[in-house]
């Protein structure tokens, strides 16, 4: 008896304990949902993207290759230091007398500090140069990566809307359907209609489903593509609200402003530019390698012969200084001449990538312009296409109800309102994907700083 008591106990405690973990479970999971405005998104993905952190690791990469080059400026200090044992140390004859050259079971001691720095290092000078050029090139580099981020997020976020949109739409037209299908069904039982119609409502509501389903994990995997380029843990659950109807009154102004538009921020160019200032300091750097070098250095050296003991304090030491005056003049080397040829050969190279990257660049300016001004057009269409179709089958659906209509015509009045709603979202969409690469193909630096 005692024993089933306790089992029962136990048995309720358990109930208790796995109810209470999973209380908490999805006390957890509400907590982590995300609530996100485009203007979230970018914060979020600037601040947590790997991209983003690697690329702004190589500009101190960069600084640092900049400090070791005006380091080599700086003197430099080095010792050194030998110490031989002789155990027997070498007989020589000369005409007959014998020399020894040491003594045996001895050792001798040499130390050396050196100091040394360079004069006039003409490479040394355009070597610094370039190192603060390629710093900038990093810097750009990182740059390029915000914008590519920036370009990524934004039409991904504009997706996930542009989504959900088409997933309530065609849940507006499956519980449409299923209420067209709920009249018809109740006219044929009171045989007010044929049984081929209500055939034809069943086949339109029961087609609907897969695309509901089809729709709905479009928004999950878009979400999914939203969280992953902003560096987010793909667990969380994330609300984007709003519509790209919320859109609409923006793009009127927007694409007014056509033309005009500037490449100088163009990061592409930018980097051209760039690539084409450091080879023009290659060059000037290997014309540096035909002028003489001159350096200074200065030595203190001491050392002790045939010591017989190892007490150091004991030794007897011989010491000197010096001060040496380097100067190196190259007079012939004709790999120089080979590296000058090669380095002008690929500034002409440059220039003309610069110039074909330029024409390509004001072509998808161009074709980007054109396709903001087509979807603000198409926008202004299909709001009034929305509105004659509901128009549409709203007489439809009078017209079956009242027996002058087919369920034919109902069905393609329902199927017309869809189409242009999912037309109306897809050319909002289309203008602000268009807009967002505009804005990476300028350089346009708004969106690029994270907002506290």
């Amino acid at each position: 008896m005692k024993r089933g008591i306790l089992r029962k106990t136990g048995i309720l405690f358990a109930v208790a304990f796995v109810t209470g973990v999973a209380v908490n479970a999805q006390t957890a999971g509400t907590n982590a949902v995300l609530k996100l405005t485009l203007d979230d998104a970018l914060n979020i993905a600037l601040s947590d993207n790997p991209t983003i952190k690697v690329a702004e690791q190589q500009i101190e990469v960069k600084k640092i290759s900049k400090d070791e080059a005006w380091q080599t400026l700086l003197p430099s200090a080095d010792f050194s230091g030998t110490v031989q044992y002789t155990l027997l140390a070498a007989l020589m004859k000369l005409n007959g007398m014998e020399f020894k050259m040491g003594q045996d079971n001895t050792s001798t001691w040499n130390g050396q500090i050196q100091i040394s720095m360079p004069i006039f290092a003409p490479t040394v000078y355009a070597t610094m140069n370039m190192t603060k050029t390629d710093l900038i090139n990093a810097i750009e580099q990182s740059r390029s990566s915000k914008l590519d981020l920036v370009n990524q997020v934004t039409k991904a976020y504009y997706q996930v809307i542009l989504a959900q949109d088409s997933y309530d739409v065609l849940c507006k037209s499956l519980e449409q359907a299923q209420k067209n299908f709920d009249v018809v069904k109740s006219l044929y039982e009171l045989g007010g209609t044929s049984e081929y119609d209500k055939i034809s409502a069943e086949v339109q509501l029961r087609s609907l489903n897969p695309t509901v389903i089809q729709a709905r994990n479009a928004v999950s995997l878009a979400k999914l593509q939203l969280m992953v380029l902003m560096g987010v843990d793909p667990e969380t659950e994330i609300v984007v609200e709003g519509s790209l109807e919320d859109y609409e009154d923006l793009l009127y102004g927007e694409a007014l402003q056509a033309g005009g538009y500037s490449l100088a921020n163009n990061t592409n160019m930018r980097q051209l530019k760039l690539n084409e200032t450091m080879l023009n300091q290659t060059l000037h750097m290997q014309k540096m390698n035909f002028l003489p070098t001159l350096s200074l250095a200065g030595t203190y050296s001491f050392q002790s012969l045939y010591n017989d003991n190892w007490n150091v304090f004991d030794y007897t030491w011989a010491k000197s200084s010096s001060i040496v005056l380097s100067l190196s003049v190259p007079i012939f080397r004709i790999g120089n001449f080979t590296k000058l040829r090669s380095t002008r050969l690929q500034i002409s190279q440059l220039n003309e990538n610069i110039g074909y990257t330029e024409k390509q660049l004001n072509m998808q300016v161009r074709s980007y312009v054109d396709n903001m001004k087509a979807s603000a057009e198409q926008v202004a269409s299909n709001h009034e296409a929305i509105e004659q179709a509901e128009k549409g089958r709203e007489i439809a659906s009078k017209r079956y109800e009242i027996g002058k209509g087919t369920i034919l015509e109902l069905n393609n009045s329902e199927v017309s309102l869809t189409q242009a709603k999912l037309t109306y979202s897809q050319s909002i969409y289309n203008y602000l994907a268009a807009k967002a690469d505009l804005d990476k193909v300028l350089g346009n630096e708004e969106k690029l700083q994270v907002k506290k």
